[in-house]
């Protein structure tokens, strides 16, 4: 069977990490508007690995994140942003940085400018499973707002090499090939692509949170948060009650395959998402000493910035402009060898991720008209953004090491290692992270 390098991931992880926040700070501009006097942001985020089943998960309290020193699980101490990947340090509440994110996220930001920064809570349907009210607190004075960190920036050799598309063949004029040795500020642009435009609450003393200290419970999955809501708390409009519906719920997971040895195409194969209007896929691995990633951009776009929410008019574009598959695509081919080793026999592999963009939804009172002035701006606002994402190993059965379930979404590689979770595993995962 193929093996990966633990030092290898170690040094990819955060320097992947760390070329995909040059990326973004050089791209994205930093609009930081309130869309009207009361809003409220809520943010949902699936997220599995593929063929392991999810108590053996649990975000940063379940087996693998115990692997980072993680806490919690299904109902344990969660920090706000895991699902936009920013994130609330407050007092010695670790960040993201090297966890995994949660099965199920729900994120709750309240901008209330009547009473900035006050306690509120928000009446829940039975559907939830959460209890009936989930409180909003704002963060404590020690609060620290920004992105999940990467790593500290390795001293690296060798080579970055690029590959995107779908198909099994690597195409000419491939890999793009850069010099890792020289300075970040000459090659960072030739990654830069396109990334989702920035649009999480950037919250502060003036908001009020979900999750935190009087509340972590996670969503499960028989969560459902269609039904009636309503927001309550000292300053909020009486009026502010709204309904969610399917288009506003918590997406299933990804159900992914991958079929194929590293040395050969590996072909990658999912069931249709509901409700996904695009898709894309990354992958990352190590070669000796370069280091290569795969995009299924079929623009040549290195995909660094596209794992966040985008608007379906956004994907919509990126999809045309072939940045992302279209909602239809159900696989996508990585092209042959390019994760198998630099040389004859030497174990390779990579990571893959995969996200499904789903639906975003913005509800107002009085509702928004279909001509309104540039001045118009209504009582109250909820944002509602959704997408489900997962990550699989090229050249290792996650099913078979975690004793997943195959038929849900089988992992074929050249042998089928048996047992729980054995070390090779825990090695390789806390690799990715830099652990």
């Amino acid at each position: 069977m193929p093996s990966f390098s633990q030092h290898g991931f170690k040094t990819l992880s955060p320097l992947v990490s760390t070329i995909a926040a040059m990326v973004v700070a050089m791209t994205s501009g930093q609009v930081r508007a309130q869309a009207a006097p009361t809003q409220l942001w809520i943010d949902l985020s699936t997220s599995t690995i593929a063929g392991m089943p999810e108590f053996m998960q649990g975000g940063v309290g379940g087996v693998i994140g115990g692997l980072f020193g993680g806490r919690g699980g299904s109902s344990g101490s969660q920090t706000y942003g895991y699902a936009s990947g920013r994130f609330i340090q407050q007092g010695n509440t670790p960040s993201l940085t090297g966890a995994m994110p949660p099965n199920r996220v729900i994120d709750v930001a309240l901008y209330n400018p009547r009473k900035p920064g006050t306690e509120a809570s928000l009446a829940i349907p039975a559907t939830m499973r959460m209890g009936e009210a989930m409180p909003l607190v704002p963060p404590q004075p020690s609060f620290k707002e920004g992105d999940a960190a990467p790593g500290e920036m390795p001293d690296i050799k060798g080579r970055l090499l690029i590959y995107w598309g779908c198909g099994e063949a690597v195409r000419a004029g491939q890999p793009r090939v850069i010099n890792l040795a020289s300075n970040p500020a000459q090659w960072a642009p030739a990654l830069a692509g396109r990334h989702a435009p920035e649009r999480s609450a950037r919250v502060g003393a003036q908001h009020a949170l979900y999750p935190n200290e009087k509340n972590t419970v996670n969503p499960t999955a028989d969560t459902s948060l269609q039904g009636e809501h309503q927001l309550r708390g000292e300053g909020v409009p009486e009026s502010m009650r709204f309904s969610l519906a399917e288009r506003q719920d918590l997406m299933p997971a990804i159900a992914i395959q991958t079929q194929g040895q590293v040395s050969q195409s590996i072909q990658v194969s999912w069931l249709p998402v509901a409700r996904a209007h695009a898709y894309h896929l990354h992958a990352m691995g190590m070669s000796g000493q370069d280091m290569v990633l795969w995009s299924s951009a079929d623009n040549g776009d290195a995909g660094l910035g596209l794992f966040d929410y985008l608007t379906e008019g956004t994907s919509a574009k990126w999809v045309k402009d072939k940045v992302l598959l279209p909602a239809s695509a159900t696989q996508c081919a990585v092209p042959q060898g390019i994760f198998a080793g630099a040389q004859p026999g030497e174990g390779g592999g990579a990571m893959l991720r995969m996200i499904a963009y789903g639906p975003e939804s913005y509800l107002s009172h009085p509702a928004r008209p279909a001509k309104a002035p540039a001045s118009w701006q209504p009582e109250w606002s909820v944002r509602v953004r959704t997408k489900s994402q997962t990550m699989v190993m090229l050249g290792v059965d996650m099913a078979a090491m975690g004793g997943g379930d195959s038929e849900r979404a089988p992992v074929q590689t050249e042998e089928k290692p048996s047992g729980g979770l054995p070390g090779a595993a825990g090695s390789i995962l806390r690799g990715i992270f830099g652990r």
